[in-house]
C-alpha cells in the first residue's frame, strides 16, 4: 500500500478512509475502508499519544488498515483497546497485537475477541503523555466501554453516540433502558464531556445537545410505539414496525425492527405493554 500521509490537525474534516486526521494534539483519526448503510464511512480507529500510543477500536480485520495502522503507529503502539466486539470494531485487535506486540484490553472475550487484560468501569490505561478512563455505557451492547481522554474530556464512544443517525439497540444484549440510562450517565459526568469521537463520522464538539437530542429522539419514537398499539389493539413488531417507522426507508425496516422490540421490551418492564414472551421478537403486544 502507499505511505499513510502525515494527519493535519483538523478537527472538521470528514471521515474519509485511509486519510488520518489529527482532531487535537496527539490523537489521530484513522477511518477503515468499510463504508455501508449501518457504518456511514467506515469504522473510526483512534491513535492516542505520540511516544507511546493506544490505538481505540482496531476496526475490522482489513489487511489494508491494518497496514495503515500499523505505518502511522511508527512503532509506537503498545496497547489496544475497544469500545465492543461488534464485527467492525474489534476483529482487527489480534492481528494488529501480532504485528506490534502491543497488549489487548477490553470488557471481556465475546464474538471471537481475546483480550489479553479484561477491564471494566473506571479502569485507567497510562501512557507517557495520556491516560484514558473506562466509562461502562451498556445498551447497544451490554460489554460497551467508552474511553475519556482525560484533561482533554475527549470521549472515545464507539457506537454509543454516532455522528448523524441514532443506532441499533438489538435484544437481548442490547437494552434499551440500559441505553438511556447510560446516555443520561454521559450528561451527568463532571468534569463534562467536552468533545466525542464517534466510532463513526466526525467529532462532535458539542456533545450535550447531541446527547439530549437521542434521548428526546428515544423518548419521541417510544411514544409512536404506544400509539401504534393502542391504535391496533394488538400486534407484533413487525404489524407496528411500518407505522412506527414511516419516517424511515424501508431498506433500513429490517434492522429498526429491533430497535421497536427493544423499545417494546422496555415499555414491558415499566408495565405499560404486555406480551405472552417479550422475549420473542414475533411475539404479539397489547397495552397493559
Amino acid at each position: 500500500m502507499s505511505a499513510v500521509e502525515e494527519p493535519v490537525l483538523d478537527p472538521g474534516a470528514p471521515a474519509e478512509p485511509g486519510r488520518p486526521v489529527a482532531l487535537v494534539p496527539g490523537v489521530v483519526r484513522l477511518t477503515a475502508p468499510n463504508p455501508g448503510p449501518m457504518t456511514g464511512p467506515g469504522t473510526n480507529s483512534y491513535l492516542v499519544g505520540t511516544t507511546e500510543v493506544v490505538v481505540v477500536d482496531p476496526g475490522p480485520d482489513e489487511p489494508v488498515h491494518v497496514d495503515a495502522l500499523v505505518e502511522a503507529g511508527a512503532g509506537r503502539i503498545r496497547w489496544i483497546v475497544v469500545t465492543h466486539t461488534h464485527p467492525d470494531h474489534a476483529p482487527a485487535a489480534a492481528a494488529l497485537s501480532q504485528r506490534t506486540g502491543a497488549e489487548v484490553l477490553g470488557f471481556g472475550p465475546r464474538d471471537g475477541f481475546e483480550p489479553d487484560r479484561t477491564v471494566g468501569d473506571a479502569f485507567e490505561l497510562g501512557g507517557d503523555d495520556f491516560c484514558l478512563r473506562a466509562v461502562h455505557t451498556p445498551g447497544h451492547a451490554s460489554n460497551h466501554l467508552c474511553w475519556m481522554l482525560l484533561g482533554e474530556q475527549l470521549l472515545f464512544s464507539g457506537d454509543h453516540i454516532m455522528q448523524g443517525s441514532t443506532v441499533v439497540i438489538a435484544p437481548p444484549d442490547g437494552d434499551m433502558a440500559a441505553y438511556l440510562s447510560s446516555l443520561q450517565r454521559l450528561l451527568d459526568l463532571d468534569p463534562p464531556v467536552r468533545a466525542i469521537a464517534p466510532g463513526h463520522g466526525t467529532l462532535i464538539e458539542s456533545p450535550a445537545p447531541v446527547v439530549q437530542g437521542v434521548i428526546a429522539h428515544r423518548l419521541e419514537r417510544e411514544r409512536a410505539v404506544v400509539a401504534a398499539l393502542a391504535a391496533a389493539g394488538r400486534g407484533s413488531v413487525d404489524d407496528l414496525l411500518a407505522t412506527v417507522y414511516s419516517d424511515v426507508p424501508d431498506v433500513l425496516h429490517p434492522v429498526a425492527r429491533y430497535s421497536l422490540w427493544a423499545h417494546l421490551r422496555r415499555l414491558s418492564d415499566e408495565g405499560s405493554v404486555i406480551s405472552d414472551d417479550p422475549n420473542d421478537i414475533a411475539a404479539l403486544w397489547q397495552l397493559a
